[in-house]
């Protein structure tokens, strides 16, 4: 991961975190000799939950992917070693070098503590409305990813890789993110002022209350449950679809994000009998004429407007959705 620049942090931030810190903590029960009554500490389940996802567990990578200090997590392996609870072997060729692995006694330890964290965690959740656990759920993604450069470099060749951005329809909620990320990112980058914002509004709101799911479609990308983009496709006439609204996060930027909504955008008007694909835009938005130019649509007219506070060029462009000979 790149470096991240260095700023002031508030102390009010700085609080906040060490609050939650203390609440998580308490929660989790990570403060208890005797984690939810297993008879184990919170690191010594956590070793035991790494040596169950791998089948050739190292010391010294298992104390790196942990952050474990190497002579505590010897203490633990020889106490689980005296236990039944894992095996020791020669890794390879290399006698000096040892694989690590649960015994079928040592499974049947961790078994229990799985069940009873996945009690643990329904029970945070139960008394919770669905879109209350929604929100949890989410934030909690949300600090994995953000802070995920606190984790050791080595990662377990286990640990499943970073969950991948999926395209999904619109669901109750994501009209209002749609305007306010255009009305933030908008003016955050461009400098347009609240007006803009208010364009987005009314389309959105045509949108929903017009919509025809034969011929029009919005598109939410989405990672861990957060939304990171947006298109739609709208009904232009009968022949012709408009594309709208094409959002990309700054945080999913570069992952070519902004060409697979597009392509599907398209793929879909293809399919629902449209012959062409019109869209608007404005000369400033590089990063989107490109993807439009590189998928095949034509400029076919510019005109120079004052809109949003600024004196801009609009660009209309059009895509041929025939098949072509």
């Amino acid at each position: 991961m790149p470096a991240r620049a260095r700023t002031t942090v508030a102390p009010a931030d700085i609080d906040a975190v060490r609050r939650f810190n203390r609440f998580h903590t308490r929660a989790v029960g990570a403060l208890d000799e005797d984690l939810l009554d297993s008879g184990f500490s919170l690191t010594q389940v956590r070793v035991l939950y790494e040596l169950a996802q791998r089948a050739d567990a190292v010391a010294s990578q298992l104390g790196n992917t942990l952050g474990i200090d190497s002579g505590y997590l010897s203490r633990i392996l020889k106490g689980f070693r005296r236990n039944g609870l894992i095996a020791v072997r020669r890794a390879g060729d290399d006698r000096r070098r040892h694989a690590l692995a649960l015994t079928a006694q040592g499974r049947r330890a961790l078994a229990p503590l799985q069940a009873a964290a996945r009690d643990q965690a329904r029970g945070w959740l139960a008394p919770l409305s669905p879109h209350e656990r929604q929100s949890v759920v989410q934030a909690m993604a949300t600090l994995h990813r953000l802070l995920g450069h606190l984790e050791p470099e080595a990662a377990s060749p286990a640990r499943p890789a970073a969950a991948a951005v999926v395209l999904r329809g619109h669901r109750p909620g994501d009209m209002g993110w749609v305007v306010q990320r255009h009305g933030v990112l908008y003016a955050r980058e461009y400098g347009w002022d609240p007006r803009f914002e208010a364009m987005v509004a009314g389309i959105v709101a045509r949108f929903i209350e017009r919509f025809d799911a034969s011929g029009e479609r919005c598109w939410i990308a989405e990672r861990d449950g957060e939304p990171l983009g947006s298109v739609f496709v709208v009904r232009h006439s009968k022949q012709v679809a408009q594309l709208r609204l094409l959002l990309v996060e700054p945080s999913a930027r570069g992952l070519g994000l902004g060409r697979t909504l597009v392509r599907e955008a398209i793929r879909f008007a293809r399919e629902a009998g449209y012959r062409r694909m019109v869209l608007w835009t404005n000369d400033v938005l590089d990063a989107a004429r490109h993807i439009y130019q590189q998928e095949g649509f034509v400029l076919t007219r510019s005109e120079p407007h004052h809109s949003f506070g600024h004196a801009l060029v609009g660009q209309y462009w059009s895509l041929d959705l025939t098949p072509r000979a």
